[in-house]
């Protein structure tokens, strides 16, 4: 089997010749680590000054370079997800797909003030903070209107989408032409329907119990728009589609099943069904203790679950015991044990999911998360040993 075949058969929970391994997405410093030269990949503070700077095709250019170096050079990754190729500004963007809100003004930079600070033309600044690798806006004197809605809003005819720059999509296209032979391309889509926060996380529940039908009506809306925007979204190459969305705590999701299931499962079963009419198998990523709303996802038609956070009760042998003659899963080495735990706990927590998997399928080893920033580089260097040996 290719990386390719191999992953396709796991997540249809076919037999396989060993379980595949996907890292979902890996930050900077371990990139740095394994190409031996500081990256912009995933890299916030790196990114957000090279747009500042008009550098933008430079880091596009950086990004191919260095992603298509580190996936050589570990050359054990069999599924290489839209995460790890994220979406890349436009020409002129200002912001990077990494930074949080608020964002500064459209249309012009933000100007240097002092060090590492800069403001925007409606006076927003923003601080890097070096220590944890981003840029943030520390001072918004612009006041956010709070928002009501009604079933009308969302009434109108959906408009034909305008096809999307394609630049945005350079690095996946390069990563999906480099590697798309053999390796498993995992993509975009024009979206899928999960738990909608319009205006919020706040004003966003309180619309689900207070003005369900809006929610209703807005998600109508959104599987008309995104169906229309897969045929720019998926793109040539990709051989199945990512959803990207957290939406629970560590104690339970942020709405109960029974309203996720009349408010959220209709219209996340029919864009399933969409966008698999364009690629065969579909990925969710979600963090926090979705326990109660597994069964729900299969039957929106998911085929894989990665980020099984084991700090939320989602633990892959529990997953594969519950779950695991109707769903793959992907995980099984906390993101915990990778950052701060030692090698040898590494190497045990590597081992017990390749035990757990077999050669059945079903299994797709990989962190509980990701590679995530202040991974230590023996750790990772140990997973990737006991997934080869």
């Amino acid at each position: 089997m290719n990386s390719k075949e191999r992953v396709r058969a796991a997540i249809a929970r076919q037999p396989v010749d060993r379980v595949p391994l996907g890292l979902y997405a890996v930050d900077h410093d371990t990139i740095a680590a394994v190409i031996g030269r500081p990256t912009v990949v995933r890299n916030q503070l790196a990114m957000q000054l090279a747009l500042w700077e008009g550098r933008r095709n430079e880091m596009v250019e950086q990004w191919k370079a260095d992603l298509t170096d580190f996936y050589r050079k570990i050359d054990c990754v069999d599924i290489i997800t839209c995460r790890d190729a994220m979406l890349m500004p436009p020409a002129g963007g200002l912001v990077s797909p990494l930074m949080s809100p608020p964002y500064p003004e459209p249309g012009a930079p933000p100007r240097k003030i002092s060090e590492n600070t800069w403001e925007d033309v409606k006076g927003r600044i923003f601080k890097a903070i070096p220590e944890v690798n981003e840029i943030k806006c520390v001072h918004n004197p612009v006041t956010a209107t709070e928002q009501t809605f009604c079933v009308e809003d969302f009434s109108d005819p959906v408009p034909e989408p305008e096809p999307p720059p394609e630049e945005i999509f350079e690095v996946f296209d390069h990563i999906a032409a480099v590697f798309g032979g053999d390796r498993y391309i995992l993509g975009f889509s024009g979206g899928c329907v999960g738990i909608s926060l319009p205006s919020g996380f706040e004003q966003g529940l309180m619309l689900y119990a207070l003005q369900p039908e809006v929610i209703a009506a807005m998600h109508r809306r959104a599987v008309v728009e995104q169906t229309q925007r897969d045929r720019f979204w998926i793109r040539p190459g990709a051989d199945g589609a990512l959803f990207d969305q957290d939406m629970a705590g560590t104690i339970a999701p942020y709405i109960s099943p029974a309203m996720f299931r009349e408010l959220c499962l209709p219209y996340m079963k029919e864009r399933v069904a969409a966008i698999k009419r364009h690629v065969p198998q579909m990925v969710i990523h979600n963090c926090g203790c979705n326990l109660s709303l597994v069964d729900q996802f299969i039957e929106a038609g998911f085929d894989c679950y990665q980020s099984l956070q084991t700090t939320a009760n989602m633990d892959i042998g529990m997953l594969r015991k519950r779950f695991g003659d109707r769903m793959a899963f992907w995980g099984g080495v906390p993101l915990e044990t990778l950052i701060s735990g030692t090698v040898a706990e590494t190497r045990q927590a590597t081992r017990r999911t390749l035990e757990l998997a077999g050669h059945d399928g079903g299994i797709i080893l990989g962190p509980s998360q990701s590679i995530a920033r202040g991974t230590k580089y023996d750790n990772f260097m140990a997973m990737l040993d006991e997934v080869t040996a």
